[in-house]
């Protein structure tokens, strides 16, 4: 056993320290050990989530899992209340997947490590979880779970839901500075915990899904957190990693996935200096890049600290760390008014742990809920998880001024996917696939062109991508699935397609896009539009656009498909009646984005220069341009 303080190559042998002791021939016999943390207790890498999955619904007779969707879920959830979903990547456990209780989690997805569900698995996670009183999707901020969920969702509410869905995601990551967040954001950390605990407490109570989702958006906008490692994680199966931290150097700012962090220091820092270098990043108000969350420092902040065990921390250096932080940020004059410490959120094996504040809403704020029904709510109790809460559920008089009344049904077992029945007639189907049979040719001709333009402003992809997709809706016209007679299942049938033959995220996007064009039609048609017009596009083209906008922070003037969607869109709701002046706006849009940078996709780590030297557009905003130029040929 090496004593805490000895240093030596790999980081399963650093230690969060003060003043710690080390004898010399310890030291040289711990640069001689064998590497440990990239040893594993496996079978077969591949089936190791799986197996773990059923390792966790074995320890509690409350879940069910469907493993071919790798999806746990309350099996008898009651049907009158909220559900919460949640996923992403394996690796962190015990999140997601060790949070399904009453009172937190309903149901979580789980991918591969460190790699997201796909969207097959997460419609079957919403499918199995989303009753009469609807449903709320927390996601953290990983692109790849954005669209996956966002994907899913879109399609959930696009096929006659059983009940609504919502869709939060949580970004707490204070190493991530504003000026470079503006398109990609904070990461998700430890803190969507919070959220989970805050939110699900009171689903459980019975709070509609309106007020549910208000009191996960309160505790996600109140949460900051900053993580910090002595080493990287290792993944089952693969290789050992070449490059690490030095044997005297950490990470303040690291991921959860193994990612740069902030800065490093070196040599180690005191814990009483690290400490503090921490909870700066999270109260410094002076700080205009990372002052997300609202302190005061007036003497009147009172929080929740979360001391959170990375994988790899040992149980008494982690009480050390929690007693250091409230004694720091007492020293600040900032109240602790609960601590919590354990393993909430972890990154495999790592060596290393982060540091959650919630600041507590104060008595004279108009919020949803106060200071003292988050605190209860962290407090109440959980059956069957790894929550280490202290008390009886809440009393139901605790929710009585958020309840409203409702007529939820009492309805048991699982919905199925039930099938968008809603019907919107296009006025004239001939004329319609037509154009789009135009438009798509225009993709596969471009096809060159676009993949020249992203050999330079990305990844060489997308002109293939595009064609894939064009090439597989006029196979669907050619067989007769899509007919183009009514707008509604013309819309839903393409965003199937773009989503399974295009892939990537071109393919999320576009089917994101899609979903949510044939949720708008579909209001419409309930609303009373007996047939498709220009007006009633126009209006749920924009709707889409907004649904769109939930998925991606991209917003024109962008070096993306947006600048020309929005553009036609913007054009086309203010004269519907003029489509070609809209496809023009559009087309000028594409063209504009020849002078802009990338900030978002594959072109944001393009070089801005080599942008202007070639000036091509981006590729995927020259794939709409095509688009619209088909339809303006026919309309």
């Amino acid at each position: 056993m090496i004593a805490p303080g000895c240093r030596y190559r790999q980081s399963a042998s650093h230690h969060f320290f003060q003043s710690p002791l080390c004898r010399k021939d310890s030291l040289r016999l711990a640069s001689l050990s064998p590497l440990a943390m990239n040893k594993h207790v496996v079978n077969d890498p591949a089936h190791l989530v799986v197996d773990s999955l059923k390792g966790l619904v074995k320890c509690d007779p409350a879940l069910a899992l469907d493993e071919e969707s790798r999806v746990n879920y309350l099996k008898d959830a009651n049907p009158s209340l909220v559900s919460i979903i949640s996923g992403g990547g394996s690796g962190h456990e015990p999140s997601h997947s060790g949070w399904v209780t009453p009172g937190l989690l309903t149901g979580a997805v789980t991918g591969n490590v460190f790699a997201s569900p796909n969207t097959n698995q997460i419609k079957r996670g919403i499918e199995l979880v989303n009753k009469d009183a609807g449903t709320l999707i927390v996601i953290m901020n990983y692109t790849g779970d954005i669209l996956h969920f966002g994907l899913a969702k879109e399609y959930t509410m696009a096929n006659n839901a059983r009940g609504p869905v919502r869709f939060l995601v949580v970004a707490d990551d204070v190493a991530v500075p504003r000026s470079q967040n503006q398109i990609v954001g904070r990461r998700g950390l430890a803190g969507t915990v919070l959220v989970y605990k805050v939110a699900g407490a009171y689903a459980q109570r019975g709070a509609s899904i309106d007020q549910v989702e208000d009191i996960a958006k309160l505790v996600n906008e109140r949460i900051g957190t900053i993580g910090v490692g002595l080493g990287h994680c290792h993944v089952p199966g693969t290789g050992i990693p070449e490059h690490g931290l030095a044997e005297d150097e950490i990470e303040v700012g690291m991921g959860i996935h193994n990612e740069p962090g902030l800065f490093r220091l070196r040599p180690l820092p005191p814990r009483s200096e690290l400490i503090k270098k921490m909870l700066d990043l999270v109260i410094d108000t002076s700080d205009k890049e990372r002052a997300y969350v609202p302190f005061q420092l007036d003497g009147g902040d009172k929080v929740v600290l979360m001391v959170n065990n990375l994988g790899g921390i040992s149980e008494l250096e982690l009480g050390a760390i929690v007693s250091e932080s409230a004694s720091y940020l007492e020293s600040k004059n900032i109240s602790v008014e609960k601590a919590l410490t354990g393993t909430y959120m972890t990154s495999l094996n790592m060596p290393g742990f982060s540091l959650t504040l919630l600041l507590l809403p104060r008595s004279n704020e108009k919020v949803v809920i106060s200071a003292a029904d988050i605190l209860k709510a962290i407090d109440e109790r959980t059956p069957g998880s790894k929550w280490a809460g202290g008390v009886e559920q809440l009393a139901a008089s605790s929710v009585a001024g958020l309840v409203k009344s409702s007529n939820i049904s009492a309805a048991s077992g699982v919905a199925g996917q039930r099938k968008n029945e809603a019907s919107l007639p296009v006025a004239d189907p001939a004329k319609f696939l037509s154009a789009l049979k135009v438009a798509m040719d225009n993709l596969i001709k471009l096809e060159p062109d676009i993949t020249e333009f992203d050999t330079v402003a990305g990844d060489g992809d997308c002109g293939l991508t595009l064609k894939g997709g064009a090439e597989a809706i006029l196979s669907s016209i050619a067989s007769g699935q899509l007919n183009g007679t009514d707008a509604i299942a013309t819309t839903l049938v393409v965003a199937e397609i773009v989503e399974e033959a295009m892939g990537g995220t071109s393919g999320a996007l576009y089917s994101i896009f899609f979903n949510g064009l044939a949720s708008s039609l579909t209001a419409a048609a309930k609303a009373g539009a007996k047939t498709l017009d220009a007006s009633v596009l126009s209006k749920s083209l924009s709707e889409a656009l907004a649904s769109l906008y939930v998925y991606t922070r991209a917003r024109p003037p962008t070096r993306t498909l947006i600048n020309p969607l929005a553009a036609f869109i913007s054009a086309f709701e203010s004269a519907p009646t003029d489509f070609k002046a809209a496809v023009k706006a559009g087309n000028d849009a594409a063209e504009e984005t020849r002078k802009l940078k990338g900030t978002a996709g594959r072109a944001a780590y393009v070089s801005g220069d080599e942008l202007q030297k070639h000036a091509v557009p981006d590729p995927g905003a020259w794939g709409v341009k095509g688009v619209l130029d088909g339809f303006a040929t026919v309309f």
